[in-house]
């Protein structure tokens, strides 16, 4: 995976020197199931469906299922107004037990508003599992106590 330097926004609104290009591994068959055996052992035991947050949660979400042979759910940033116009496309997660998957997390913020769609198209999110944890301390999101979230990979991991 490449690691650049500059100066970069992030989509929490933070700005950081270092920027990891998860495209680079996305976009690279041999390294993305790589990622995805390492976040396997991470999901919940309890886990029904794996749903990878639009963009790149959904990548990572098809090879963990190819992995697994778990379904997998795909959840938008929002409903488009054409088609099914539905928030959550693929396997349906309504009284199923979700775990969220999400390449780079930092703040939450993408992970909040996921769990709000999955949520009100009937899911439980039981979980999040992320590729790479870039933000401070332990992985968590404030805002979601409850919830655990587990990282294939920290920051720390990646500039060491």
């Amino acid at each position: 995976m490449a690691t650049l330097t500059g100066a970069f926004l992030l989509r929490s609104g933070q700005t950081s020197s270092t920027y990891f290009d998860k495209y680079r591994f996305e976009s690279n068959p041999e390294l993305l199931k790589r990622v995805a055996k390492k976040m396997v052992p991470l999901l919940p035991h309890r886990a029904d469906v794996l749903a990878g947050l639009e963009l790149g949660g959904v990548p990572i979400a098809t090879a963990i299922s190819l992995d697994t042979g778990m379904p997998a759910a795909f959840v938008r940033k929002k409903a488009k107004n054409y088609g099914t116009c539905l928030a959550v496309e693929g396997a349906d997660v309504a009284s199923k037990r979700v775990v969220l998957i999400e390449d780079v997390i930092t703040t939450g913020g993408a992970i909040v508003e996921a769990v709000k769609l999955v949520e009100a198209a009937g899911g439980n999110v039981v979980g999040i599992v992320c590729a790479i944890w870039r933000g401070d301390g332990a992985p968590g999101i404030a805002s979601l106590p409850d919830l655990t979230v587990a990282a294939a990979m920290t920051k720390d991991d990646l500039l060491a």
